[in-house]
C-alpha cells in the first residue's frame, strides 16, 4: 500500500495546490482533502470530504480513511480575511481539533503543519537571520502573531506527548506567486504598495513552487523537525517594489495603525497589523537546515520577486481583449 494522505483546507489556494502537488507523487495512494466547501481547483485524484473541523468530524474521516499522514497547510495569515474570534477559532481551535483527531486511532504517523516566519515577529533589536531553535524577542502584537504562536505551543506539546510521530513544522517567509493572495501579492498586482515614511526594511521572500516544494519533501521523506522555508538573501522593500513595477505609498511613521486602519477597509490598501512591523524593521530566516535536508530551492529573495512580476505581468497582458484592427482595400 502506498501513502494515505488527509490535506486540511481544501477549499483554499493552499490546501488545493498542496494536493495537487501530492497526487503527482507515485507512492501516494490516497488523497483525502477536508473543507466544508468543495475545491476551486481542478483535481484529479483527491477525495473531498466536506467537514466542518470539529474534533468528530476529524475523528471519524481519520478512522473511516485510515490516513498515515496528516498534512496541515491552510492556517490564515491574513487578518483582512479572517480576524478576532474568527481567526483564533480557525487557526488554534482548528488546529486543537486536527491533533486530537490524529491521535484518536492508530494509523497516523506523520503530521506536518505550515506555519510562517510570522511568529518571530519583527522588530529593532531583532537578529538578523532567525535559527528554528530562537524565540521571538517581543510579544506577539497582532492576532495572526497570537494565534501562530499558540498553534506552535500545542504542535510542540503534541510531538512531546507522541514521540513516536513524525511531526514537521515548516515557516515560511513571505510567500508570492501566482496562485498567492495575499495583502503582499494584492498590494503588488495592483501596482501601489505600502511603505513607511523613513523606513525601507531588508525582506526575504519565497517562491509558491519552493514553498510547495518543501511541503512535499518533508512529507515523502518523512522528515521531523522544524525548517524555515525562504530564499537565500534579503533585499529592500523598496526593491521589490520596483522589480514588480510597482509605486510606494507612504505612511506616517508615526500614528501608522490609525491612518492604515481606514485604508485597509476601504480596500485602497491591504495593510493589516502583521504586516505594519514588517515594512519598518524587516526579517530573516536561516534556510540551512532544509538545505541539509536535502531541499534545493529554485528562486532566491530577488528571483522570487522577479519570477513573480513575470507570470503577474504575463497574467496581465493575457486578460487584455485583444484589439482588432480592419483594413480597407481599394
Amino acid at each position: 500500500m502506498g501513502r494515505r494522505v488527509l490535506v486540511t483546507g481544501l477549499a483554499t489556494s493552499w490546501g488545493a495546490q498542496v494536493a495537487k502537488a501530492l497526487e503527482a507523487d507515485s507512492d501516494v495512494e490516497l488523497v483525502v482533502g477536508v473543507d466544508r466547501e468543495a475545491p476551486r481547483m481542478t483535481l484529479e485524484r483527491t477525495e473531498h470530504v466536506p467537514s466542518d473541523g470539529s474534533y468528530a468530524a476529524l475523528a471519524r474521516i481519520v478512522a473511516d480513511t485510515q490516513v498515515d499522514t496528516i498534512v496541515h497547510p491552510s492556517l490564515v495569515l491574513d487578518s483582512t480575511r479572517v480576524s478576532g474570534p474568527a481567526l483564533h477559532e480557525l487557526n488554534v481551535i482548528g488546529t486543537t481539533n486536527l491533533l486530537a483527531a490524529a491521535t484518536a486511532g492508530t494509523s497516523v504517523r506523520q503530521v506536518v503543519v505550515r506555519s510562517s516566519t510570522l511568529v518571530y515577529g519583527s522588530a529593532l533589536r531583532d537578529p538578523v537571520w532567525w535559527g528554528e531553535d530562537m524565540v521571538r524577542t517581543s510579544p506577539a502584537s497582532n492576532e495572526v502573531e497570537r494565534s501562530l504562536v499558540e498553534v506552535e505551543a500545542c504542535l510542540a506539546d503534541f510531538a512531546e506527548e507522541n514521540p513516536g510521530m513524525q511531526v514537521s513544522l515548516l515557516r515560511l517567509a513571505e510567500v508570492v506567486g501566482p496562485a498567492v493572495d495575499s495583502p503582499v501579492t494584492r498590494c503588488l498586482r495592483r501596482g501601489i504598495v505600502p511603505c513607511i515614511a523613513g523606513f525601507d526594511p531588508l525582506v526575504q521572500l519565497v517562491a509558491q513552487e519552493d514553498a510547495l516544494g518543501a511541503i512535499e519533501l518533508v512529507v515523502r521523506r518523512q522528515l521531523p523537525g522544524t525548517y524555515n522555508v525562504a530564499g537565500d538573501g534579503r533585499l529592500p522593500w523598496s526593491e521589490v517594489a520596483a522589480i514588480c513595477g510597482a509605486r510606494l505609498a507612504p505612511l506616517p511613521p508615526v500614528l501608522t495603525t490609525v491612518v492604515a486602519a481606514p485604508l485597509t477597509q476601504a480596500g485602497l490598501l491591504d495593510v493589516p497589523p502583521e504586516l505594519l512591523s514588517l515594512l519598518r524593521y524587516g526579517t530573516g530566516a536561516d534556510n540551512q537546515a532544509l538545505k541539509q535536508a536535502g531541499f534545493a530551492y529554485r528562486f532566491t529573495s530577488a528571483g522570487a520577486a522577479r519570477n513573480f512580476a513575470q507570470a503577474s505581468q504575463s497574467a496581465s497582458q493575457s486578460a487584455r481583449p485583444a484589439s482588432h484592427s480592419s483594413e480597407v482595400t481599394a
